[in-house]
């Protein structure tokens, strides 16, 4: 598995920035992320991170982003932060899903979680009757320990088997012609949340077809919101989420 650059990220990073912001408020910027990677890097901050860890002792998985290690942490303040989802909350989404949209018939649909780090979501939602359950992550690192868990995992609760994760760009994923569910943790920047819009518009053109979007942290929503492809059907202070509209 060939490594992310991490030139190469700060560099797309500060382009994309600078467009957007102008030069002088993205070097405070950069400064700013430097200074809480610094932070964050401590041993007090370093052990208020393990906070995450019950999930991983009850299914012996390695979901906690504790054991991140120093360069992918960096990398994820260029890219997206890697921070497992909280169970309790993932299941209420799900929920939410459910009652917001009765007719759903879980088992016709795939779930795909965007930016899928070491797999946890995946792994929740293997407790749903998905068709099937699939993690894309760009980072090769969190990727290896993501496919581990998946052979670990065992759960007398589990429902969906068929579960694989790839290693890619999220904005360069062509989505799947079949009925979807889709789940961002706040995956990805602006300019990448727009390109993986775009791309689902094209899809969605191309294949009319149910695709339903869970946007936990939803700080960049209004770029779905503003999607002719797309309509808010529920919002939370914690997620949105988002359905397909019919073609016109």
């Amino acid at each position: 598995m060939s490594r992310v650059s991490l030139a190469a990220s700060i560099q797309h990073w500060w382009h994309d920035r600078v467009a957007h912001d102008g030069f002088f408020p993205t070097a405070r910027q950069f400064i700013a992320t430097l200074w809480e990677f610094a932070r964050e890097s401590t041993p007090s901050r370093r052990r208020q991170r393990y906070g995450d860890v019950d999930y991983d002792w009850d299914f012996r998985v390695d979901t906690t982003a504790a054991t991140v290690g120093w360069r992918d942490r960096l990398l994820g303040h260029f890219h997206s932060s890697y921070q497992p989802t909280e169970p309790t909350l993932f299941h209420e989404m799900l929920e939410s899903l459910k009652q917001v949209t009765p007719k759903i018939n879980l088992p016709e649909f795939t779930f795909i979680d965007i930016g899928s780090g070491k797999g946890r979501a995946l792994l929740l939602a293997s407790q749903y009757p998905f068709k099937r359950i699939l993690g894309i992550e760009l980072l090769p690192e969190l990727h290896r320990v993501a496919k581990d868990n998946i052979s670990k995992y065992k759960s007398d609760s589990q429902k969906c088997f068929a579960i694989e994760c790839v290693l890619a760009d999220a904005s360069a994923f062509a989505p799947p012609a079949e009925p979807t569910v889709i789940y961002l943790f706040n995956p990805l920047p602006e300019s990448a949340l727009i390109t993986l819009t775009n791309r689902l518009e094209d899809s969605l053109r191309r294949n009319p077809r149910p695709v339903f979007v869970i946007y936990h942290n939803p700080m960049l929503d209004y770029v779905l919101a503003r999607s002719a492809a797309f309509k808010k059907i529920l919002t939370t202070h914690q997620y949105s989420i988002f359905a397909s509209e019919p073609p016109k």
